[in-house]
């Protein structure tokens, strides 16, 4: 039976070995980088998705009601006010004032389906890290109470540092808009501005939304032969 000297028995260096110590550690730093620049990503992304869906849902709502805001002039349609409103009833001046036909109709309520809203800013309940206020949609259902009408507060979202309404009355933009002073149709379109806490002055979120309406005049139509004119 042959032997095998130890001589004769083939081994790493010293040198390869701390080489390829070297390249491993080289490659654990590589995975590590990526790795933490991932985590670090995800973390920025679910921010941004957080502080993102508040913002989406506030909008989603104040545009159904916007799109559904009514004429002034009926039994239960009363005034469109843009600007510092406020009124006996109100602790609080609001933003902006409105009748809008985003009632919920239910069996056991006996309300229709127009109901006053109402949007403001206010100080939060509970002070949070974050500071700013609390966007708040005030709702009142009961528009033919004799009383004090209940108002249910519905809390949207938190870390505003301002709201503004915008109204368009075919020509311009203007910060004020009470069908109360002469203007009884609704503006054309809305433009919400709101800005975040922390967020820089010249980034601020806005959208415009529409406003169909049907518009109020004078004019006396006369039928004829060849239609109306």
């Amino acid at each position: 039976m042959k032997r095998t000297s130890i001589d004769s028995l083939q081994a790493f260096t010293l040198i390869e070995i701390m080489l390829a110590v070297s390249i491993m550690a080289l490659v654990m730093v590589a995975i590590n980088s990526v790795l933490f620049g991932a985590l670090h990503l995800v973390g920025r992304t679910s921010e941004s998705v957080e502080r993102a869906l508040p913002v989406e849902h506030a909008a989603d709502v104040l545009r159904r009601d916007l799109k559904c805001a009514m004429a002034p002039g009926g039994v239960l349609s009363g005034d469109f006010k843009v600007g510092v409103v406020s009124e006996l009833n109100m602790s609080q001046p609001v933003a902006i004032e409105m009748y809008t036909a985003t009632g919920v109709l239910r069996v056991d309520e006996p309300w229709a389906d127009i109901q006053k809203v109402t949007y403001a800013l206010r100080s939060p309940a509970v002070r949070s890290s974050s500071g700013g206020s609390e966007l708040i949609r005030s709702v009142t259902r009961n528009l033919l109470c004799t009383s004090v009408p209940d108002v249910d507060d519905h809390y949207l979202m938190s870390g505003l540092q301002n709201l503004q309404f915008s109204c368009y009355d075919g020509s311009q933009w203007v910060d004020a808009w009470d069908t109360t002073n002469g203007n009884t149709n609704l503006p054309v379109a809305v433009r919400v501005r709101i800005q975040l806490v922390g967020a820089s002055a010249n980034e601020p979120i806005e959208w415009v939304v529409p406003v169909v309406s049907q518009s109020r005049t004078n004019q006396v139509q006369v039928a004829t032969a060849g239609g109306i004119k």
